[in-house]
């Protein structure tokens, strides 16, 4: 068993404390944004002429598997393929997954228009491939690349769009469970307007996720959840809901550092035993550092604030000039965080 798998476990048996947090590496985005999306090369002046090259990607992924701070390393399938040939998980703690679908909703290449769309259900990975390696489903075959994945599915208010999503979750469930696959499920705010009132909004996702589970049994149930941190009253009305749904929250953009840290905080606090940052870790100074920092949060050594003191100390020993100022990136700027600061 991996940490996740012990982590989770503990969680679902109901003898959680803070050092079961989960957090993942979402380091994916190729499947999405595509290029642009493995970030600057930075320079410890904080210069950066290029983004990442793909081996340089792989680079920095393979550091946070080896710092062995994060529980989930979550790529494309292309990229775990690449990371296991270089044995990156070869006796490692760390539990590989990988992106089972790509939604429209997340095709936002440069001169796209695709996101300002009702999101439609499109997958590429193939499950048999990624489990046993073979192009069809091969009974007693030992497992070859991961059996976890994430899902995603974007709800808008909109009937065509929404059952067609919900259909591609049923076919998806069946394809899972005929290759052994597990999934987390991520639910993204909606993207385009829905008519709903703000308010009102986080409890239509709310009854939205519950409602398509409803009709799941426990052996196709997703191993947790993933979706957008709307505030505490949304988060604790469904992590209290069903305590046998393990709720996580997603980073959304990189925000100042105290935003990653408030995040994490209040999400713990309310609920969340699961956190899965991209941008908050890959747009970081020092990504290392700023993992580091995330575990400390969530285990209660450090309050939000006193990390970001602690992250700026420690890129100033490396002598990594931050993008922002200690006072500035002390400062909580996403709205859901304002009202609940810790």
């Amino acid at each position: 068993m991996t940490r996740f798998d012990q982590k989770l476990a503990r969680i679902r048996s109901g003898a959680y404390t803070r050092s079961d947090f989960i957090i993942a590496d979402a380091k994916d985005s190729d499947m999405g944004p595509s290029m642009t999306w493995s970030g600057p090369l930075r320079a410890k002046d904080g210069t950066a002429t290029r983004n990442r090259t793909r081996p340089e990607w792989l680079d920095q992924i393979q550091a946070v598997i080896e710092q062995d701070v994060v529980d989930i390393m979550l790529t494309s399938i292309s990229n775990l393929e690449a990371l296991q040939e270089r044995g990156a998980f070869r006796d490692s703690a760390v539990k590989p997954a990988i992106r089972a679908n790509d939604t429209t909703d997340i095709w936002v290449m440069r001169g796209a228009t695709y996101v300002r769309q009702p999101s439609r259900p499109f997958r590429t990975a193939s499950l048999s491939r990624v489990t046993t390696g073979t192009p069809a489903p091969a009974p007693g075959a030992p497992l070859v690349g991961t059996d976890l994945g994430l899902y995603s599915v974007t709800f808008n208010n909109d009937l065509d769009a929404d059952c067609m999503s919900l259909q591609a979750f049923s076919d998806f469930r069946a394809d899972a469970a005929a290759n052994n696959f597990k999934y987390f499920l991520e639910v993204f705010n909606p993207n385009v307007d829905t008519g709903i009132d703000a308010d009102i909004l986080p409890h239509y996702i709310n009854d939205c996720i519950l409602r398509c589970l409803a009709g799941v049994t426990k052996a196709d149930r997703p191993q947790f959840l993933k979706i957008a941190y709307n505030g505490p009253a949304a988060l604790e009305e469904l992590a209290s809901y069903d305590p046998s749904l393990v709720v996580g929250v997603l980073g959304g953009g990189a925000g100042t550092t105290r935003d990653c840290y408030e995040l994490l905080a209040q999400a713990e606090r309310y609920g969340a035993r699961v956190a899965l940052f991209g941008r908050k870790i890959n747009l970081a100074e020092s990504p290392l550092d700023m993992v580091t920092h995330m575990r400390a949060v969530v285990s209660g050594d450090l309050a939000p604030s006193a990390a970001v003191k602690s992250y700026h100390a420690a890129l100033g020993r490396q002598g990594i000039k931050p993008y922002r100022s200690l006072e500035d990136d002390d400062v909580v700027t996403e709205a859901a965080l304002k009202h609940a600061q810790g």
